[in-house]
């Protein structure tokens, strides 16, 4: 009876001891954040390496579905409704799957995110889109599976994922015109000077109504205008062709810069001031 009480304490033991082993991943969980205008993006997956095998059309079969990485699903969630290729995703969180090609690959969203690789039964009904992506060979190899995010504008990015010789990539695109101009325009109905100035920045950047731009942003600075508020003026006063008053008002934010302690602007406005001819 003791020692078959002392052989079950040492294998109690064995037991707990094995539990409490921490070991690296083979295919590593990492996780992507990023803004892409006003729209949150975020990216969940597992990063299997080559080690030496030969991966597309072999590891990775061409023109059969593909759990798109390792482990559990890989999923992508998106804070607005995106468009991809001119179909409207809604936003959400969804499962990316992919066929990979040797030209173009299919890339799937589908909208059950809790299984571990491939649904076993595949349901076209939790498809929410599905679209064509590009391949394009590299001159060198990457080794672990990556998704990077990256060609960021305004209204859009390109997502890439990078394996072995090849990145496949795709353009979504975000509404951030819509969110920005229904953001002025309820800021408008009570706008502060910081209001004022945002949307006629928005206006100055995304090349809409420069003379709108330069409305707003002489309320902006009417009452307290502060060095970079009229950096910003004088800019828009320069592209629409007003060089005096943009060096008027560069003199003016130069000065203030100068007050402020603030170098960057100080030789932002020298800058301009000099490329306007100014005496």
């Amino acid at each position: 009876m003791k020692k078959t009480l002392s052989f079950f304490l040492f294998m109690l033991a064995a037991i707990t001891i094995q539990a409490q082993v921490q070991a690296p991943q083979p295919s590593p969980h990492a996780k992507i954040w990023q803004t892409v205008g006003l729209t949150e993006v975020t990216v969940e997956y597992s990063r299997p390496s080559m080690r030496g095998r030969d991966i597309f059309g072999d590891l990775v079969p061409f023109d059969k579905k593909w759990r798109t990485g390792a482990n559990e699903n890989t999923i992508i969630s998106f804070s607005d409704d995106v468009t991809i290729d001119g179909e409207t995703l809604p936003k959400g969180t969804y499962a990316i799957y992919s066929v990979p090609g040797k030209n173009s690959w299919e890339i799937m969203f589908y909208k059950k995110t809790d299984n571990w690789g491939l649904p076993q039964a595949w349901d076209n009904a939790q498809l929410a889109l599905s679209t064509k992506a590009q391949v394009t060979k590299m001159p060198m190899t990457m080794e672990t599976f990556t998704i990077v995010i990256d060609e960021l504008k305004n209204d859009s990015a390109v997502f890439n994922m990078l394996w072995e010789d090849t990145v496949v990539s795709f353009t979504f695109e975000v509404p951030t015109d819509a969110k920005t101009m229904k953001s002025i325009e309820a800021a408008l109905n009570g706008p502060t000077a910081r209001d004022y100035y945002a949307a006629a920045d928005y206006y100055y950047t995304s090349g809409k109504d420069l003379e709108q731009a330069l409305e707003w942003i002489n309320k902006a600075t009417e009452d307290n205008a502060t060095f970079w508020m009229l950096r910003k003026k004088s800019l828009i006063e320069a592209k629409l062709g007003k060089k005096k008053d943009a060096i008027k008002t560069a003199k003016a934010s130069l000065k203030a810069a100068k007050a402020a302690g603030n170098d960057d602007y100080v030789k932002m406005n020298e800058d301009s001031l000099k490329e306007w001819g100014a005496k």
